[in-house]
């Protein structure tokens, strides 16, 4: 896993510093179609980065979020946490064959877990493969599963599947004063493994969905343990503009998603300012990557209202992933 993280962390310093493109030349959003999309969001930054602007916003203010899943990284055919807590049940099934009696094993082993998207379903799955151990070594299992994973339809790490348009436009807001956030409705230590070596994004900027922790002292040594129990509320639909209010202090201006989890937080963005910019990232390029509109309806109605802006995935992006290494 390490290599190209670090290789993208070292492109994306000297993008941002340069005002080069991760991939190569002057434009720093390169793998973005030129046209209105594009255009709107180099505007809204020219301006709100120009002290003589009437839509200028001092440096501490010019704060952007991201959702995760489906934004930056590659979604389908199922979220990379979900793939980790799955070879994670197989695993502990494989050690104990009588889980296979127990759900969420039974249905996972059969295959018709998931079938109704029952959100109960996929939240006893995570307490099962997420708790009851020490935060050091969920990170080292985290890390370990995704040094080796490989996504089942395009056989590359998970890691290397991250959208190189959105790459630039993260390095392209920090190299202007951005603080920029990911909040996703993912485990937000699962997230916080790659977040820094793939993104960019420190682990203290990702806010996220996450269990209740204890500080323990286990021989001799303070430790945190997973407990099974949730914190409230989850970071999706309307729990995100909470938790940004509660982990930021302060509304964003520029917040990107896909989905109609991210429509609260896009919603909330758009209407708590005077100018600001709200991106809706639609998966309609299935040639080159998979095409979907299952879990968008309410953000593309909503967008048609005009406060939202839609990325054309198919139209905006000359470029989806970063070249294999």
């Amino acid at each position: 896993m390490r290599f190209l993280p670090l290789l993208l962390a070292l492109l994306a310093s000297c993008a941002s510093t340069s005002g080069l493109s991760l991939f190569g030349g002057e434009d720093p959003l390169a793998s973005w179609a030129d046209g209105e999309v594009k255009s709107t969001i180099t505007s809204f930054v020219s301006e709100a980065t120009d002290p003589e602007s009437v839509h200028f916003v001092p440096a501490e203010e010019r704060i952007a979020v991201f959702d995760n899943d489906g934004t930056l990284i590659c979604e389908k055919p199922m979220y990379s946490q979900l793939a980790f807590m799955v070879d994670r049940a197989r695993e502990y099934v494989a050690e104990d064959p009588t889980l296979r009696e127990k759900e969420p094993y039974s249905s996972l082993m059969d295959g018709t877990f998931g079938s109704t998207k029952d959100i109960e379903a996929f939240i006893e799955l995570a307490m099962e493969t997420h708790t009851g151990m020490l935060d050091e070594e969920f990170v080292a299992v985290a890390e370990g599963w995704l040094a080796s994973a490989r996504h089942p339809d395009l056989q590359r790490p998970y890691t290397e599947l991250v959208y190189a348009p959105m790459l630039e436009l993260v390095a392209y807001l920090q190299d202007a004063g951005f603080q920029v956030w990911i909040c996703t409705g993912g485990g937000v230590d699962f997230v916080r493994c790659y977040a820094k070596d793939v993104y960019g994004i420190g682990p203290e900027n990702v806010i996220g969905s996450s269990g209740q922790k204890a500080f323990r002292e286990i021989d001799g040594r303070g430790e945190f343990v997973r407990l099974r129990e949730l914190v409230v509320p989850i970071n999706d639909g309307p729990g995100k503009p909470v938790n940004i209010n509660r982990h930021i202090g302060r509304t964003p201006i520029l917040a990107v998603g896909n989905s109609d989890g991210d429509l609260e937080m896009l919603e909330y963005v758009a209407q708590r300012h005077a100018r600001t910019l709200t991106l809706l990232l639609h998966h309609d390029d299935g040639e080159r990557e998979f095409a979907y509109d299952d879990g968008i309806e309410r953000a593309l109605r909503a967008a048609g209202d005009g406060e939202i802006e839609v990325i054309s995935m198919t139209r905006d992006f000359e470029t989806i992933f970063q070249p294999a290494p």
